[in-house]
C-alpha cells in the first residue's frame, strides 16, 4: 500500500477563493473585513508567518494592518494597542504572533484580545466554548485539519483517534473537536509509556509533537490516516514533519506532507475566522 497524499496547497487554494469570494460580496455591502496583527521582536521566523499571513489577506481582499514592535517594548504599549484596536469597529479580527520576548506574560496578552475579534481561537473564553460544543473561533491548525479530514470524506465518527501533542495551540482542541465528531480520543505526550502501543491503534494519527520523524512506519495501523503537523529541520537542515513520511506513506492509506500539508491551512483558516468576524458585525 502507498498512501494517498492530502495536498494542503490545492485545498487552501480552494477555500481561499471561496474566502474571497464572500470577502468582496461583504465589501460590496460596505464592510470590508480587516485582520490586525502584532509583531514583537525581530524573530526570524515568526516575521515570515506574519508576511505570508500578511499576503494572505491581501490576496482574499482581506485588509490588513501590521504593527511591528522592538524586542525591548514595553509590555503597557502592546496593552495599549490592544485595547485600541478592540474598540475599533473597522477592525474584525487581532493576532499576537508568537513567542513573544521574555517581559512578556503571553496569556495576559492573549486575553486581552476581545473575544469577538480572537481569530487565533486562543482566548480562554472561545476556548471554553469549543469544549462545551458551542460555536465560537476554533484555533487555525486544528480546524484546518478537520477541513483537510471532511474533504477526504474520512469517516471520523467512531474511529480510534490518537493525538500526539497537548499543547493549548493544537494538541488539546485538536482532541476536542475530534472527540465533538464522535472519535474516541487517545492524548499522548512525552509523558506517554510505550507510545507505539498507542499509535498502532489510531485510524486518525495527528502528530503534534515538534520532533523531527520521531513517528515511523511500523507505529502506523496499516491503512490508517497520517496527519502531520511538525514543523521541523532535519538532519540536513531540511524542512520534515514529525512523521517519517518515507516510512509512513508506506502504511497509511492518507497522510499529509511537510512542507505542503497542514501548513498552508492553519492560514487559511486564520481568513476564514477573520471573514466569519466581519460577516458577524454586518448582520
Amino acid at each position: 500500500m502507498t498512501a494517498r497524499i492530502i495536498d494542503g496547497n490545492a485545498l487552501s487554494a480552494q477555500v481561499r477563493g471561496e474566502i474571497a469570494q464572500r470577502a468582496a460580496e461583504l465589501t460590496a455591502r460596505g464592510t470590508q473585513p480587516c485582520l490586525a496583527v502584532i509583531l514583537v521582536g525581530g524573530d526570524p521566523a515568526s516575521a515570515v508567518y506574519v508576511r505570508n499571513k500578511v499576503a494572505g489577506c491581501e490576496k482574499a481582499g482581506i485588509r490588513s494592518l501590521k504593527f511591528e514592535y522592538a524586542a525591548e517594548v514595553a509590555p503597557d504599549e502592546v496593552f495599549a494597542r490592544i485595547a485600541e484596536l478592540n474598540a475599533d469597529p473597522s477592525v474584525h479580527g487581532i493576532l499576537v504572533q508568537l513567542p513573544l520576548p521574555k517581559q512578556f506574560d503571553a496569556e495576559k496578552i492573549l486575553e486581552a484580545i476581545s473575544p469577538e475579534k480572537d481569530v487565533d481561537g486562543f482566548h480562554a473564553e472561545n476556548f471554553g466554548l469549543l469544549l462545551q460544543g458551542r460555536k465560537s473561533f476554533y484555533p487555525c491548525t486544528p480546524w484546518g485539519v478537520m477541513k483537510m479530514l471532511d474533504t477526504e470524506n474520512v469517516p471520523v465518527k467512531g474511529a480510534e483517534a490518537v493525538v500526539i501533542g497537548r499543547s493549548n495551540i493544537v494538541g488539546k482542541p485538536m482532541a476536542v473537536m475530534l472527540l465533538s465528531r464522535g472519535a474516541t480520543v487517545t492524548v499522548c505526550h512525552s509523558q506517554t509509556k510505550d507510545l507505539a502501543f498507542h499509535t498502532k491503534r489510531a485510524d486518525i494519527l495527528v502528530a503534534a509533537v515538534g520532533k523531527a520523524k520521531m513517528i515511523t512506519g511500523d507505529m502506523i495501523k496499516p491503512g490508517a490516516v497520517v496527519i502531520d503537523v511538525g514543523m521541523n529541520r532535519d538532519e540536513n537542515g531540511k524542512l520534515c514533519g514529525d512523521v517519517d513520511f518515507a516510512s509512513a506513506k508506506e502504511v497509511a492509506s492518507l497522510i499529509t506532507p511537510v512542507p505542503g500539508g497542514v501548513g498552508p491551512m492553519t492560514i487559511t483558516m486564520l481568513l476564514a475566522n477573520t471573514l466569519e468576524s466581519a460577516e458577524r458585525t454586518a448582520k
